[in-house]
């Protein structure tokens, strides 16, 4: 534990198309090395790729993606007494959206094939209609934090 007072929270900036402040923190965490133009222009271009595809408005489709990733529960290791738990707990909202954000860029990276931009609006159109591999990451999560409920009384 810190000894000293908790870190202050820093409000990110939002992003300068949309002016929104999710869109920011997305383009932050698919940016690499400290290249924000280059992750920017992924997350642009995917964006009109996704106006293409789905005949949607991208930045509606965007949060409602996210929104679909998002998970509600998830197991944090607990030792008790020489053995170590899987304790179902549920997840606070910022961490919530790191998570869904995280989740959507691996599994978009996880891709075959073609370039970043197609990869990311592909997956985005997925977990907007509740498929692909972050909205399965989602789903297996929750599953473990259902079928380690026994443990839920050893939450602190």
């Amino acid at each position: 534990m810190a000894r000293r007072r908790r870190a202050e929270k820093r409000e990110g900036i939002p992003d300068p198309v949309y002016g929104d402040m999710l869109v920011g923190r997305f383009v932050n965490s698919l940016m690499r090395m400290g290249k924000k133009s280059v992750a920017e222009r992924i997350f642009y271009d995917a964006m009109e790729a996704v106006k293409d595809k789905a005949k949607e408005d991208p930045l509606t489709l965007f949060k409602k993606a996210l929104e679909n990733v998002k998970p509600l529960l998830e197991v944090r290791p607990r030792r008790v007494g020489g053995a170590t738990y899987q304790v179902p707990v549920e997840v606070r909202e910022e961490r919530r959206v790191s998570l869904a954000v995280k989740w959507l860029i691996t599994s978009a990276k996880k891709r075959q094939g073609r370039a970043m931009q197609e990869k990311l609006a592909l997956e985005l159109i997925d977990a907007f209609n509740n498929r692909g591999l972050s909205v399965k990451k989602k789903e297996d999560t929750h599953r473990m934090a259902e079928g380690n409920r026994a443990f839920a009384h050893l939450r602190w």
